[in-house]
């Protein structure tokens, strides 16, 4: 028997109970998109995560207040010390040859004023520093002057957002706003840029940290951005901040700095466990689909037990018995694979323009995985119909006529 005949014979087999045949497509296709979908879903919110942390700005490490350790006392495991850091700190920190640039944050939230119009927004106090670290853009004017760390100068740069809320389409440079009961002269407006870390760049006011500081009437600063002289320099710049904290807080190590590529790689391995594990989940609807096609196959025998012993009875050997079956399988295998990954690709497409700021793009290798998974599964479940349909003997096969 030539393989034209096998696949001739398969396809005629699969059209001629189209019912039958639309019931397994579907099952199979429904896993296929599944499996797609959700992979593509896994990895969109991945590469969001990575997108995020890289808006911040490259060779970067978080410094932040307190110290995370592990005990081994009863749950919760993880301890802090609580220690401020100042701005005298900072200040240390910048003579650090490993370290390039630096930027203390200070944050807060206020009420910004213009004439009649106010708006609650977050205050963020920086350094000049905080433009590059940040990968900054001003639409005009100018970015915080790059002043003594202690001055407290009346000056703000405006987001986007805020800046349209409070003087619409007039220019703000050069005027004046308020911040609860405190005057600003503002003197640059940034592009508009989104959200970063869940922080709307555009509805914030940037103001020196000094100034951040007598507004909230606290002598400690949220966090310190650094960013390292290169990227071989990441662990040394690290070390040193860690040794110059622990020198001016009496040898005690009471901060933690945290790594740019640790939070990635963090979150990745987080990321491709949570994709892993739905993959495997929405797997499990490929071994139902492939039940279904085994039971479907057995009856499918059971219809045609004469053909089968017909065959026979004319030299058909059982390999090429097993063969016939096995390939009827594969095609409602590959049939229902291809299905499942045009229902993936419209509702990935439907996803992206539901949730355009999630890069949804479907891996090769998934739809890979899908379709040699969808065949497996449909070659297991279809050995045992076509080893029972290969073992029928002729003579037996013929009276059931």
């Amino acid at each position: 028997m030539r393989p034209d005949d096998v696949l001739r014979f398969g396809g005629r087999a699969l059209t001629s109970a189209r019912g039958r045949t639309w019931l397994m497509l579907l099952a199979m296709a429904i896993g296929v998109a599944a499996v797609v979908v959700l992979t593509a879903l896994g990895d969109g919110a991945r590469r969001y995560v990575s997108n995020e942390f890289s808006s911040l700005g490259t060779h970067l490490l978080v410094m932040l207040p307190g110290r995370t350790e592990t005990s081994g006392a009863a749950p919760p495991l993880v301890g802090g010390t609580p220690r401020d850091i100042t701005l005298e700190d900072v200040r240390a920190l910048q003579r650090a040859r490993e370290i390039r640039l630096l930027a203390p944050i200070v944050v807060g939230s206020a009420p910004v004023s213009h004439k009649q119009l106010e708006r609650e927004s977050t205050i963020l106090g920086s350094t000049a520093a905080m433009l590059d670290i940040r990968n900054l853009e001003l639409a005009s004017g100018r970015f915080l002057p790059d002043d003594d760390l202690l001055h407290a100068a009346p000056l703000a740069v405006l987001g986007a957002k805020l800046k349209q809320h409070l003087f619409g389409n007039q220019p703000a440079l050069g005027e004046w706003i308020r911040l609860n009961d405190r005057r600003y002269r503002v003197i640059g407006v940034l592009k508009p840029m989104g959200e970063s870390i869940g922080v709307d760049i555009g509805d914030v006011a940037i103001i020196p940290a000094a100034s951040a500081q007598a507004l909230f009437d606290t002598e400690s600063v949220f966090r310190v951005l650094i960013q390292a002289d290169g990227r071989e320099r990441i662990g040394q710049a690290k070390a040193a901040a860690l040794a110059i904290m622990k020198d001016r807080h009496n040898g005690e190590e009471d901060v933690t700095v945290i790594t740019q590529d640790a939070l990635l790689a963090t979150f990745d391995g987080i990321f491709q466990t949570l994709t892993f594990s739905v993959v495997g989940i929405a797997a499990i609807s490929l071994g139902v689909a492939g039940i279904l096609i085994m039971n479907v196959m057995l009856v499918s025998v059971s219809q045609r037990t004469a053909e089968v012993g017909l065959l026979k009875a004319l030299g058909g050997r059982e390999r090429q018995i097993l063969w016939l079956f096995l390939v009827e399988a594969g095609l409602l295998s590959l049939a229902g694979a291809a299905l499942g990954l045009l229902l993936a690709l419209a509702g990935v497409w439907g996803l992206g323009r539901t949730l355009p700021e999630l890069p949804l793009v479907v891996p090769p290798w998934s739809i890979a995985a899908a379709l040699l998974v969808s065949l497996g599964t449909g070659l297991l479940f279809g050995v045992l119909p076509a080893r029972r349909a290969a073992r029928l003997d002729p003579v037996f096969a013929l009276n059931r006529r």
